[in-house]
């Protein structure tokens, strides 16, 4: 199970989880990935637990990159304990992941059994995940999340053209016009 050989301190606060994330959020290394929909703690038992889901499934075939570490101590006190005498000892260790967040990506298999493997992975998380493919554009993999806002953005795209191509023309026109 992944857990940091050394830590500057044993115990950290607990922090929030607000906003979405921004780092991390793109696919970097394969083809198809599993991103975070809401915020939360994943326990180190959990990210193993999701990995011999997908490499189970894809049969060793392919490769799975982790991008998410678990570098929080979670403390907890022993049961039946009183108030007070300070924070308990660490239990586990966790990932914060928000949202948008890639947590794991796969390259080198086909994108059914991808998809299948990532949803497998996706029911040993504690919280909703969404399967995505790389867009790639030159060396930087850009996930397409939303099928509608990329076309959205393609539709911006032509109709921007459209409007500077006819203000080219109406410019050119208005010279010929002169001479």
């Amino acid at each position: 199970m992944l857990i940091p050989k050394r830590t500057k301190y044993r115990k950290q606060f607990r922090g929030r989880m607000k906003g979405k994330a921004n780092r991390g959020n793109t696919i970097a290394h394969g083809q198809y990935g599993l991103v975070a929909l809401e915020p939360a703690w994943i326990t180190n038992r959990q990210i193993e637990a999701a990995r011999i889901a997908m490499t189970r499934y894809i049969k060793r075939g392919g490769q799975v990159w982790i991008k998410i570490f678990p570098d929080k101590p979670v403390t907890a006190k022993p049961a039946e304990t009183r108030m007070g005498s300070g924070k308990g000892s660490p239990e586990y260790w966790v990932a914060v992941v928000k949202p948008g967040r890639v947590l794991f990506e796969m390259a080198g298999v086909p994108k059914e059994i991808a998809e299948e493997a990532m949803r497998l992975a996706g029911h040993k998380l504690p919280i909703k995940t969404k399967f995505v493919v790389s867009d790639h554009q030159g060396d930087v993999f850009v996930p397409v999340v939303n099928e509608s806002l990329a076309d959205a953005k393609k539709a911006a795209h032509a109709a921007y053209e459209a409007e500077h191509n006819a203000a080219t023309d109406s410019i050119q026109g208005g010279d010929n016009n002169e001479g």
